[in-house]
């Protein structure tokens, strides 16, 4: 029986290097962010609302990198909408970014008395890099302003 060798060191080499040299170029791509869960929020009488960040994503992980919390409005229709139309029909009335921002699953109170807006409903939305929005909170009622 006979056993292989290389013959030539030349073609060793060139193997090697393409063994070598094949693969992706560059640095690594970061695995893509889960959304965040949704946040709890309750009004706080007519101009706060109280909210506390999500622990974890929709997958279960452990939750990081939340860079921003926005609220979201929709003027006062017929009938009380579901939390995702607000969010995917509504427009953004106020973002709150880090480091004014609590850790995840702390509690903030957010002061909404810029918002002159009619009635309507509001949802907030917890917003990690890259611009991945989590799910929107429950659907919330906005009072007009000048009660």
């Amino acid at each position: 029986m006979r056993s292989f060798s290389l013959a030539n060191p030349l073609l060793a080499i060139t193997l090697c290097i393409l063994a070598v040299h094949c693969g992706r170029k560059g640095d690594p791509i970061p695995r893509p962010r889960a959304a965040a869960q949704s946040p709890e929020a309750q009004l706080e009488g007519l101009r706060k609302v109280r909210l506390v960040l999500p622990p974890k994503d929709i997958k279960g992980e452990d939750l990081v990198g939340v860079e921003l919390v926005r609220v979201i409005y929709l003027p006062l229709g017929l009938t009380k909408p579901t939390p995702e139309e607000v969010f995917s029909r509504g427009e953004v009335v106020l973002e709150r970014r880090r480091p004014d921002l609590p850790g995840p699953g702390e509690g903030l109170i957010m002061d909404l008395k810029s918002i002159q807006r009619p009635q309507g409903w509001i949802v907030v939305v917890a917003v990690r890099l890259g611009n991945v929005a989590g799910r929107p909170s429950d659907v919330l009622p906005w009072m007009d302003p000048a009660l």
